[in-house]
């Protein structure tokens, strides 16, 4: 993914926008992606320090030289780099500095000292070569590393990637971010959410006239995890892409100076990319799933596939369902489930506010003991229920809270806004 610092951006009073590639540039880009793309497919086997010095010998016009930085960056992205993890480097780089001390202490100080003797050495006790040994003094080094492969792809691809990638970048500087979509299938409106909510991003998001409102914390909002939370961030725009039509709106912190502009962004495909349609559990989350159906309780869990909207109130979209019964002997009794670990107390308040509205489904809300809530705020015939849970969730514990929500009243018959079928969050 690109940085910040290779965005070829402008300020237009109080908004940033991006600086297209206009048809002399797109030629001179396409020009310079065909020459990094062999120079590094025909460096496979030298070092990381090899391949970049190649790749910086690459002549460009000053006016090209950030664009030559993004795409060499997004073509190294796609390298893959050996660290020669088969010997030990510090072991290897102290034991012989150790024995060449010695040798030269040992020896006539006119001698010329024989350094492949002591490398020859150290390799006939650990019975490899001398070459060996040699690479794995500095292996550990980034710049050591040695190109395995290169993930190829045509320049037009390279150049799309770049274009692609600048949207993102200036994503890592955003403060707050609004997307409307509109439009958009079922399938697609249950991507995005989805990934959303797998990327753990701090969003809320509303039903307009035409769509959804979705409202975003960006990285720059928050105190800690400011680098990882804007790399979520940045991975979200895909999904927002596939959308029929989207408008967004991010409000960013620009320059050394950090100065606050607006960037905008409008577009939409209307078509499911197919990584972003396969069903991806959190690990928390897809570990309290094992955990759960290790216990052989009557309940079914399963991933959520459902939005579930209280008209002008508003929705939340949970992780999991857990079902159990629906024969002739039981009636069916059916429960979500939504993880709030790492979200903000003000969703929780939205959450429960939402509960205390009317709110016609049981769910559950698993919180961490992090964000000060108590799960006392919903008690009571309330069709909802607070988990508090320290580190990793109990499935026992979820198990029990199942039980006591199957007996609270006060569940409408309102039904979810159904977001197609199959899949998870």
């Amino acid at each position: 993914m690109l940085t910040a610092d290779l965005v070829h951006a402008r300020r237009r009073g109080g908004e940033l926008r991006l600086v297209a590639l206009d048809g002399g540039a797109r030629v001179r880009a396409s020009a310079l992606a065909r020459k990094i793309i062999d120079s590094i497919s025909g460096e496979i086997g030298q070092t990381r320090e090899e391949v970049v010095a190649v790749l910086a010998a690459l002549d460009v016009e000053l006016r090209d030289h950030r664009v030559k930085g993004a795409l060499v960056k997004l073509a190294l992205d796609r390298c893959e780099f050996d660290v020669g993890d088969d010997v030990d480097p510090e072991a290897t780089r102290r034991e012989v500095f150790l024995r060449a001390s010695a040798a030269r202490a040992a020896q006539d100080p006119i001698a010329r000292f024989d350094r492949g003797a002591i490398l020859a050495e150290v390799a006939r006790e650990r019975s490899v070569s001398a070459e060996t040994i040699e690479r794995a003094l500095f292996a550990d080094l980034r710049g050591a590393h040695r190109l395995l492969a290169f993930d190829t792809l045509s320049p037009e691809a390279l150049v799309a990637a770049y274009e692609h990638g600048q949207a993102q970048a200036v994503l890592l500087r955003a403060t707050k971010v609004t997307v409307d979509v509109r439009g958009s299938t079922p399938a697609v409106l249950r991507s995005l959410f989805r990934r959303l909510k797998f990327l753990r991003l701090l969003h809320s998001i509303a039903k307009t006239g035409e769509g959804y409102r979705i409202e975003i914390d960006g990285p720059f909002s928050l105190f800690e995890s400011v680098t990882k939370y804007g790399l979520q961030l940045a991975l979200m725009l895909p999904a927002v892409e596939e959308c029929d039509a989207f408008t967004l709106v991010a409000e960013v912190r620009w320059g050394k100076e950090r100065t606050p502009l607006v960037f905008r962004l409008e577009g939409g495909a209307g078509s499911l990319a197919g990584p972003l349609a396969r069903s991806v559990l959190p690990e928390e989350v897809a570990a309290l799933v094992r955990s759960f159906k290790s216990l052989g309780t009557a309940w079914r869990v399963t991933p959520n596939a459902k939005i579930l909207e209280l008209p002008g109130i508003g929705l939340t979209i949970p992780d999991l369902v857990f079902e159990r019964g629906g024969g002739d002997a039981w009636p069916r009794e059916t429960i979500y489930l939504e993880v709030m670990g790492y979200w903000s107390r003000a969703a929780v308040w939205r959450r429960v506010e939402l509960v205390q509205a009317g709110l016609g489904e049981r769910i559950l809300f698993a919180v961490s003991s992090r964000l000060r809530v108590s799960e006392e705020v919903l008690e009571g015939d309330l069709p909802g229920a607070l988990y508090v849970y320290k580190g990793a969730m109990s499935a026992r514990a979820v198990a029990e809270r199942l039980e006591v929500l199957t007996l609270r009243k006060g569940v409408a018959n309102a039904a979810p806004v159904a977001t197609g079928e199959g899949g998870g969050p």
